[in-house]
């Protein structure tokens, strides 16, 4: 079984580096939107040089308001972005609600997407997008007075998840084991506090257990 897998295994890692390799020009699709498809032990190793559990960190691009025409910037997948926001009531509340418009275009394949986080301080939510076009987000009803005022003055604050679907898929696969209370969540600190922060670990030296009385015991002992 491991025999027959070995061909399938070079001719994946071969194939990836060709693409990865010829990848500068504009293709139907990019070398790292097809990483699940190959074995993962080709996959994998690619995915945890491009990627990493920092790359859950989302990105500020800027804040979409009616005070300025428009914030523009260039995305991971798509490199034309604007977003402008428009102010209305089509709740009928007392504050009204609000569209925010983001228009993306130039994506770098046909396979890639990019994803956003629109934050106020009354509200986080999130949205991908996959289509060269303008897209809505439609904030209903606005939380009162406070958030009404706040997005009237700052707007709605735009953050964009710069690894792309993959990358901040495998990068909670990295920070997901970090609060279980198991032999894999233990493993899995001790390996991100190697590979993140560059801490040493080494074996203690036996005896593990020793007799200790008061006397020994001082402030800040650990």
């Amino acid at each position: 079984m491991a025999a027959s897998s070995s061909p399938c295994i070079f001719f994946a890692t071969t194939l990836l580096v060709l693409l990865l390799t010829f990848s500068s020009g504009k293709l139907p699709f990019h070398p790292r939107d097809l990483l699940p498809l190959f074995p993962r032990q080709v996959s994998w190793p690619v995915v945890n040089s491009l990627n990493t559990a920092v790359d859950l960190l989302p990105t500020f691009i800027g804040s979409a308001s009616v005070r300025n025409d428009a914030v523009e910037w260039k995305g991971a997948c798509f490199y034309e972005n604007k977003a402008w926001l428009e102010l209305n009531n089509k709740s009928g509340s007392e504050f009204g609600g609000g569209t925010l418009h983001i228009k993306v275009d130039k994506a770098h394949s046909w396979t890639c997407m990019d994803i956003y986080v629109f934050v106020t301080p009354y509200r986080v939510t999130w949205d991908w997008y996959f289509a060269s076009r303008e897209h809505t987000m439609e904030f209903k009803e606005w939380e009162g007075k406070a958030e009404y005022e706040y997005v009237k003055q700052k707007g709605v604050s735009i953050f964009l998840m710069e690894a792309g679907m993959l990358g901040t898929l495998r990068a909670l696969w990295d920070v997901f084991p970090l609060f279980t209370n198991t032999g894999w969540g233990e493993n899995s600190n001790i390996a991100f506090l190697k590979n993140h922060m560059g801490a040493n670990f080494y074996p203690r030296p036996k005896p593990w257990v020793t007799n200790i009385t008061t006397d020994e015991i001082h402030s800040e002992t650990y």
